[in-house]
């Protein structure tokens, strides 16, 4: 089905972005306002549609402290307690809209759900479908998003500027069939990602490259932890790849063993992801290769095939069979914790301006993202901003300022400098990382 194009000067809501969380904020607002979705890209190029492993849930209500602590133990106790009380106290509400909504997850043969667990998490509490667990959703949320009428998707869209006017978002300023233009709405949402394209390894789609962060900073939005970004440990090294390919943290949690060039397990494989990254790139200098070795070799083909069909397919086409050799992985940038800083609304520190998803910084995360939680914490905060949008938009008068378009005609320059101003205020925040991760 072909997306449509027709892009009108104004809307009740624009929405930069349509991954998981950009989809479900569309969903949880009231069909009677008029919602322009645009993508960057192709509809569907989104990170959430590249997340594996799967989603966290509370799946009984006495493992509330166990995954209130795992949350907070992974972010270094840097996170915000309200906040991650909010994400797990929706967790079984938002399980049961995404079932709704045509969500199917892996069940047991006996029918219950199949759990699985990640590294930092205490005990098996993540729904999955596969290991696509990302796409599922995405695409049942889209089929969704598709089915109502005041809904317009626009991809190859690019946002160029957010309209700031007297304090408050006045829209965007757009780039769409190679013309730029103006889009006024009453309320705006940001959720287009993370920074993955500004680095030479990531696991992200190249044209993420958080273009919200560096118009937050030409415009004064408060950032939060912009410098707390997640190096995932094993995604598959591959020279020549544009994007790396994540391997997904529950191949470790099913079993999977890290091992050095001797062959030699070198770290506990559950760790949370920072330390596993900071073990692999210390035992890469050791061995003085760029990459270690994955096995789970010796667990049975027919659960490997079941439970990673695509990380199968994918090692295979280029050259690697799991079932019976070990892989080689590397790490590579894959999460942003910070973001621009929001309440538990998604309201930004402009009037009428919401960000969600990676792009937002609530605090749930703290300091490291515990596997698994990025999908849930997407949905739950997404839900949140589209109920307070419809709560008081009526509320809003729409505004139609005047916009300079002349800075927009170079896209070129106006593009590097926004990647300008974002690795600048990360090496201003935190050299040691810049100087590790970044100045590649």
């Amino acid at each position: 089905m072909s997306e449509k194009i027709q892009v009108s000067d104004n809307y009740d809501i624009v929405i930069v972005g349509t991954g998981v969380a950009g989809l479900f904020a569309a969903l949880s607002i009231s069909p009677k306002y008029s919602i322009l979705m645009i993508s960057k890209d192709k509809i569907k190029n989104s990170d959430s549609y590249l997340a594996q492993g799967g989603i966290c849930t509370l799946k009984e209500p006495s493992d509330f402290d166990s995954f209130f602590e795992d949350t907070l133990k992974a972010g270094r106790y840097e996170n915000k307690e309200d906040t991650v009380r909010v994400m797990i106290e929706n967790s079984p509400m938002i399980m049961e809209r995404l079932i709704e909504y045509g969500v199917e997850f892996d069940k047991s043969s006996d029918g219950s759900f199949e759990y699985t667990r990640e590294g930092a998490h205490s005990t098996y509490r993540i729904l999955h479908h596969k290991d696509v667990t990302g796409k599922e959703i995405t695409n049942k949320l889209l089929n969704n998003v598709r089915e109502r009428d005041n809904i317009t998707l626009c991809e190859f869209t690019k946002m160029l500027d957010v309209i700031i006017d007297a304090g408050s978002c006045k829209g965007v300023v757009i780039s769409h069939n190679g013309v730029s233009k103006t889009v006024y709405a009453k309320e705006t949402i940001l959720a287009t990602g993370g920074i993955g394209g500004l680095f030479t390894h990531s696991t992200n789609f190249r044209h993420l490259t958080g273009d919200s962060f560096a118009l937050a900073l030409r415009h004064n939005i408060e950032l939060e932890n912009i410098n707390y970004i997640q190096i995932h440990p094993t995604s598959l090294y591959e020279k020549d790849a544009n994007r790396k390919f994540l391997i997904s943290e529950s191949v470790r949690g099913e079993g999977g063993l890290l091992l050095n060039k001797a062959g030699e397990r070198f770290v506990d494989e559950l760790l949370p992801r920072d330390v596993v990254t900071e073990a692999i790139r210390k035992q890469m200098e050791i061995d003085e290769r760029p990459y270690v070795m994955l096995s789970i070799k010796h667990l049975p083909k027919e659960e490997i095939l079941r439970r990673f069909p695509n990380i199968y397919r994918h090692c295979l086409e280029v050259g690697y069979d799991l079932t019976v050799e070990d892989i080689p992985v590397t790490p590579a940038q894959h999460y942003l914790m910070g973001g621009i800083k929001v309440d538990t609304y998604g309201r930004t520190s402009i009037a009428n301006l919401f960000a969600v998803g990676e792009t937002a910084c609530n605090g749930v995360h703290g300091a490291n993202r515990l596997a698994s939680n990025s999908l849930l914490e997407s949905l739950v905060f997404a839900e949140r901003a589209g109920w307070i949008i419809t709560e008081e938009i009526d509320n809003v008068s729409l505004s139609c300022p005047e916009v300079d378009m002349t800075k927009y005609i170079d896209q070129d320059a106006w593009d590097n400098g926004n990647r300008e101003l974002i690795l600048n205020e990360i090496k201003r925040r935190d050299e040691d990382f810049y100087d590790k991760w970044c100045n590649k």
